[in-house]
């Protein structure tokens, strides 16, 4: 049975796509192994890759002035993703939001990027986007809440930024449905059950003329390892939850300069650190 019929199987028999994501991964990197080459290489895929964003919580404007540029300098990132949604309200997203934009002044060449995770509604996302757009965002993740996609379309109409749906989009056949109303999907291991379903996500985005993030969900290097594997594939990649662990169970990718650096070692490159 092929790496990819393990996969139908399984998903057919309901098992649910984080516990499928580990099984996937793993039998991909013993596939790996037994080849003797990195999984980049066993995928048919170039070790290049753009920049890894590095995420930004929601918190107090003084927590994230003395935050913003720890993080810069321990990473060497080029790029932030800066989370908003705040509880509070969209004046609270702001003060956060320029807190870390007054801070880059000082740091000229990093990109900023939002990721709401649904917390805005319709009418604050509206207000938020224009707002955002004005600060030099690129583009914005989950404005709406998963749920909501039936008001996507209302607010992809008169955009003035990109919309990138995570949450509202686990698997390649969610793809189709919201190509009408997005600009782009977020994919992680995770979500989707592991690199098979991945890869088919990345197949229909491309048919469909979107563009691709590869993201994370608070996962050691050794997913983020293999998720980095596939990195030539996206045009944005947000691939930093490890540097979230303290401590990490696991050794993997390096980050230099803001990029994730393959393993030459056969499989993913990743092993449990004790």
């Amino acid at each position: 049975m092929s790496i990819f019929e393990f996969w139908l199987k399984a998903r057919s028999l309901g098992m649910s796509p984080s516990v499928l994501a580990g099984l996937d991964i793993a039998l991909w990197d013993l596939h790996g192994k037994k080849l003797g080459e990195p999984l980049y290489r066993v995928l048919g895929l170039s070790n290049w890759q753009v920049p890894t964003s590095i995420t930004v919580g929601i918190n107090t404007p003084e927590v994230l002035r003395d935050r913003v540029p720890e993080i810069l300098s321990r990473t060497g990132c080029t790029v932030l993703k800066v989370k908003l949604g705040a509880r509070e309200g969209i004046e609270a997203d702001q003060s956060s939001f320029m807190a870390i934009h007054d801070v880059l002044r000082k740091y000229p060449g990093v990109a900023l990027r939002v990721d709401a995770n649904g917390g805005w509604s319709l009418e604050a996302a509206q207000q938020m986007m224009p707002w955002l757009q004005e600060r030099g965002v690129e583009f914005i993740e989950q404005p709406l809440a998963a749920g909501q996609e039936a008001l996507l379309p209302i607010l992809y109409k008169d955009r003035v930024l990109p919309i990138f749906v995570d949450e509202s989009c686990h698997f390649s056949t969610d793809v189709g449905l919201l190509s009408s109303c997005s600009d782009g999907v977020v994919i992680k291991l995770m979500k989707c059950g592991g690199i098979c379903e991945a890869l088919r996500m990345v197949a229909t985005r491309r048919a469909l003329g979107l563009k691709t993030m590869i993201g994370c969900m608070g996962e050691s290097s050794i997913a983020i390892s293999a998720g980095a594997a596939l990195g030539c594939l996206f045009d944005y990649i947000d691939l930093d939850s490890h540097l979230n662990l303290e401590p990490d169970i696991a050794v993997g990718v390096k980050m230099q300069d803001g990029r994730l650096l393959l393993s030459e070692d056969a499989g993913h490159g990743a092993s449990l650190a004790f």
